[in-house]
């Protein structure tokens, strides 16, 4: 039986994680910790699987995030669009209050509604959903009975989750992966499996370590 697992990781802490702003398509880089959390994945990762391919967003946090991986399983990167943040578009750059202050009727949809949701100059939810699932689709096709590393973005973590266990993206808030987080799909003949989420295991000596304060 043929079984594709996916180690979908989203990308380490960023200091517009910390200060809660709408990251979207800038290419915002790792801070302190997120390199930190990227170096602790990538030993984790190496150390207990052998992922044939490692693909990341062409964005610098999740490139940073895949390239202690990619080192430590003697890899390349393979950048792909399809796992490319959601486009926020004028709401881009925006902390959480700004968001509500600015377009009050967008936040409200967007915390209650959120596959309504079409950013103004950007993207909606359903654009996320064609274009990571095309590429999750095309993983698999390409490399069946191997492991794969997909290294991307919060949003599209949550979009691809709710695909992998057949839910509308109106469930996108039910999770809540973390930064430098790991879950574990398994696809196969007999269907799927989700066989971890949001796995931080080896971020824990980081959070009681001396390093700056870890946001997860």
């Amino acid at each position: 039986m043929d079984m594709t697992t996916i180690l979908l990781v989203r990308h380490g802490q960023t200091a517009w994680n910390r200060e809660q702003r709408f990251r979207g398509q800038v290419d915002v880089p790792l801070d302190e910790m997120g390199l930190l959390q990227a170096a602790a994945l990538g030993q984790r990762v190496a150390a207990a699987w052998k992922p044939a391919a490692i693909y990341a967003s062409p964005l610098q946090r999740t490139l940073q995030t895949a390239t202690p991986i990619a080192q430590a399983c003697g890899l390349g990167i393979i950048s792909h669009a399809g796992l490319v943040d959601i486009d926020f578009g004028a709401c881009t750059g925006l902390s959480e209050a700004e968001f509500a202050a600015h377009y009050p009727q967008l936040a409200s949809a967007w915390y209650e509604r959120p596959h309504t949701v079409h950013f103004p100059g950007g993207e909606s939810l359903a654009d996320v959903h064609r274009r990571a699932v095309d590429m999750l689709n095309e993983v698999v096709a390409h490399h069946p009975d191997h492991t794969v590393v997909l290294v991307t973005h919060l949003v599209v973590c949550r979009v691809l989750l709710c695909h992998f266990l057949d839910l509308e993206t109106d469930h996108f808030w039910k999770f809540e992966p973390a930064p430098a987080s790991l879950s574990i799909l398994e696809i196969s003949t007999r269907g799927r499996l989700l066989r971890t989420l949001n796995d931080t295991a080896h971020l824990h000596p980081l959070a009681v370590g001396r390093g700056p304060k870890v946001v997860l």
